[in-house]
């Protein structure tokens, strides 16, 4: 197989039906390129289902709204396409990407007038731990980009623009040594990784920043329903950069990632604990549960997940 994406054997959905991976292009004056108005989803397959399906499209639907244009799909529809592309490439495990995006009939700041188009393109990818990764942990900085505040930017929206901060921020890391940063939001507070969501275990408690304008990870969802189900302690409020210094263990999670623990941010060391070792082991349960599909119990769609101590 070729190490580029676009020459790869398999096929892609793209705007209503099946096409030859290679044979899928866009024009170079698509709106999207220039003006980042394409959105998109981060999915994982796990024995041929993919992870929380159902969430997935509809914050793909919810993105493209919150940049003012709708998709001519349904959820439903889109369910059901990413399946058909999944089973058309022959996959039980791996990653889909889904994206969105506006046309080439219109070149301006203002997007009125473009088509959108839908692509949803699976492919495997293990992405699987070492176990150098799972005993240390990860290596991570701060980072100098911020989040930015709801008045800047639509950051519940998983939207291309808004990552131009996250690819600069993960290059300078990995330049530096480092495999990934964090980033604070634009009140100086601890937000994300680059591409994760983020957990500390602090005096027994699981904490975790709310999302004030970052995403509510699906993933990061399934992790406080894991904990929930443990009957542990879970705090979803403000955290500040100081409170790396009380934690005893610091882990991100995401859909690629899943769940890697984080064995120092800049000054601080952590181990890879039992609260990160229980919930990687019960998320690989989770993820091949019949019902995986679905939202799931606690991914609602319409906003933060509210804070409990259960």
């Amino acid at each position: 197989m070729s190490a580029t994406m676009d020459d790869r054997d398999g096929y892609i959905w793209i705007d209503g039906h099946l096409a030859a991976w290679r044979d899928v292009r866009m024009h170079v004056l698509t709106h999207a390129l220039h003006y980042g108005s394409a959105v998109f989803e981060g999915e994982r397959i796990y024995d041929g289902r993919v992870f929380r399906l159902a969430a997935h499209s509809a914050r793909l639907i919810r993105s493209a709204r919150l940049l003012d244009y709708d998709l001519p799909w349904t959820r439903e529809e889109i369910d059901e396409a990413t399946r058909a592309v999944v089973k058309a490439n022959g996959l039980q495990s791996g990653y889909v990407r889904p994206i969105a995006w506006r046309g080439s009939e219109v070149l301006g700041v203002s997007g009125i007038g473009t088509t959108v188009h839908l692509a949803i393109a699976p492919w495997d990818q293990e992405g699987k731990l070492s176990i150098q990764v799972r005993d240390s942990g990860i290596n991570v900085t701060m980072a100098k980009y911020r989040r930015p505040s709801p008045e800047t930017a639509p950051g519940h929206a998983k939207a291309a623009g808004l990552y131009i901060i996250c690819g600069i921020e993960k290059d300078r890391a990995l330049k530096a040594g480092f495999d990934d940063a964090l980033m604070l939001d634009w009140k100086g507070h601890l937000a994300e990784s680059t591409g994760a969501n983020l957990f500390l275990v602090i005096d027994g408690t699981l904490v975790t920043p709310t999302p004030d304008n970052f995403l509510d990870g699906i993933t990061r969802r399934a992790v406080m329903e894991l904990a929930r189900r443990r009957g542990w302690l879970i705090e979803e409020r403000a955290v500040m950069p100081e409170e790396l210094a009380k934690a005893s263990e610091v882990f991100l999670c995401g859909t690629a990632a899943e769940i890697v623990p984080v064995g120092s941010v800049d000054g601080h060391h952590y181990q890879a604990g039992p609260v990160a070792r229980t919930l990687m082991a019960d998320f690989q349960t989770l993820v091949r549960e019949p019902e995986s599909e679905g939202f799931g119990e606690s991914a609602h769609l319409e906003g933060p997940v509210r804070s409990l101590a259960a």
